[in-house]
């Protein structure tokens, strides 16, 4: 079983970024009232109050510099950290969950005090639970949005319609995609010196030495000329009205 710090001396942290305060109100002040009340009610003596203001919650916890601050403050005994909701101190649900794993190691006990209404303790057995199933269902929707993504992107290439920027071998047309005649050149050209055991740097090597522009007008790089070969939208389009 992981170890408790005795004692109930907490971290409170509250975060908001520029947009939200300015849009929504969402104040580090209103966040500060509910995470005191919350100490109170749950017999917690607050510490220290961490104010990040003006930063995204995308930046790791530790790159921030309220948040750095909180980290260093861990070192003192504390054995709670008290936070309004998981997206205020975390980027997501699966970081939510590897932070609180080695808190816990450390003793360590996270709770969020908003979470749908409820609040939720990581120093209980439940409460590790529903952080875990929350992980879960955050990596389940992040895979459900990526399987969707790639789904639609791969019917608009058959389609030949736009999905993204416009590929060197193309012109945008409206939302559709039609081969541009020299462009589709060099792509066959790619495709033929390939076939006959040119690495991927000396194709590029040699379009660079001829002077022949990127789609705009930028140098050659093996990878650009693999990401080319590999496009399946070359096979769907380039084929029909290239050929």
């Amino acid at each position: 079983m992981a170890k408790r710090f005795q004692g109930n001396r907490a971290l409170c942290y509250v975060r908001v970024s520029t947009v939200e305060q300015s849009k929504f109100g969402f104040s580090l002040d209103a966040q500060e009232d509910r995470l005191r009340a919350y100490c109170q009610m749950a017999g917690l003596e607050v510490m220290e109050l961490v104010r990040e203001e003006g930063v995204s919650a995308s930046i790791p916890l530790a790159k921030r510099p309220a948040g750095a601050k909180l980290l260093e403050w861990m070192n003192n005994g504390v054995g709670h950290v008290v936070c309004l909701k998981l997206d205020r101190l975390f980027r997501d649900a699966e970081d939510a969950l590897r932070q609180t794993k080695a808190w816990d190691k450390a003793g360590v006990s996270l709770h969020l005090v908003d979470m749908g209404g409820q609040s939720l303790s990581t120093g209980s057995a439940m409460g590790r639970m529903f952080l875990t199933l929350m992980a879960g269902c955050a990596e389940l929707e992040r895979n459900l949005v990526a399987e969707r993504t790639a789904s639609v992107l791969a019917h608009k290439k058959q389609q030949g319609k736009v999905y993204n920027h416009t590929p060197f071998g193309f012109e945008r047309v409206g939302d559709r995609l039609v081969a541009a005649v020299d462009e589709m050149a060099m792509v066959r050209l790619m495709h033929e010196r390939r076939e006959d055991g040119w690495s991927l740097a000396m194709i590029a090597d040699a379009f660079n030495a001829d002077h022949i522009p990127g789609k705009n007008g930028g140098k050659w790089y093996g990878r650009t000329v693999k990401n080319i070969l590999e496009n399946s939208v070359y096979q769907s389009v380039a084929g029909k009205e290239a050929a």
